[in-house]
């Protein structure tokens, strides 16, 4: 569990990342959620932080790409996971370690480049008929006129 955390591989890391344990930084306190009277004397909230600027596992292309798309998460260059999902401080620490594996995997994948399409012949068909149909709906809501 204190070993270092494995990122599987993905697009953008086919090799996959291993995290040493010790860039990790995990902090416990009381959680909210279930457990009963046993949430008020243990400490199963984990939060799981990871300063992105200081790791030494990411090239300087993927810690631009991580800062770049996990921004709006950063504190600073800071990205922390909380996990209180559990009722087990184990539980929560694996979980916290999974999800923050996952976050980091999304972020580096590469961005999907658009292939430009031509709408199809019968789509085109299909828009302009339902134009049409609206236009009719609209005309029959107008006064009759008076000729």
């Amino acid at each position: 569990m204190d070993g270092d955390l494995r990122v599987p591989a993905g697009p953008g890391i086919p090799a996959g990342l291993i995290i040493p344990a010790s860039e990790l930084s995990e902090q416990f306190s009381r959680s909210s959620g279930p457990g009963g009277q046993h949430v008020n004397t243990s400490d199963s909230r984990v939060q799981l932080s990871l300063d992105l600027a200081a790791a030494t596992f990411l090239t300087e292309p993927q810690r631009e790409r991580v800062l770049s798309r996990l921004a709006p998460r950063l504190s600073g260059t800071v990205v922390t996971v909380t996990s209180e999902r559990q009722r087990s401080q184990l539980k929560n620490r694996q979980d916290a370690r999974m999800r923050l594996a996952q976050l980091l995997r999304e972020a580096l994948a590469p961005p999907v480049q658009r292939r430009a399409t031509k709408p199809s012949r019968n789509s085109r068909r299909r828009r302009v008929q339902s134009e049409q149909r609206r236009s009719e709906i609209k005309r029959n809501r107008r006064r009759p006129r008076l000729d």
